[in-house]
């Protein structure tokens, strides 16, 4: 299993913007299609919105990778 970590850079990012700037899907809709299968857990639970906000603090699962969502900036 491969563990990183993604720091925001703004209040929130969609689940679907996500794995295409981490390059776990190759194109929104194949994004889209990979959410929509179950094929995605955040927090150890399958999710199926495909434009939840991911504020932080949470961890993306898809297949091996596991992705650490970090708050950036000041609070």
């Amino acid at each position: 299993m491969t563990d990183t970590s993604f720091t925001l850079t703004s209040e929130f990012i969609e689940l679907n913007a996500l794995l295409k700037v981490l390059g776990l899907a190759s194109s929104g809709g194949a994004a889209k299609v990979m959410i929509g299968a179950g094929l995605v857990q955040v927090d150890d639970q399958v999710e199926t919105r495909i434009r939840r906000k991911l504020r932080g603090g949470e961890v993306v699962r898809v297949g091996d990778e596991r992705v650490r969502l970090v708050r950036g900036g000041a609070a």
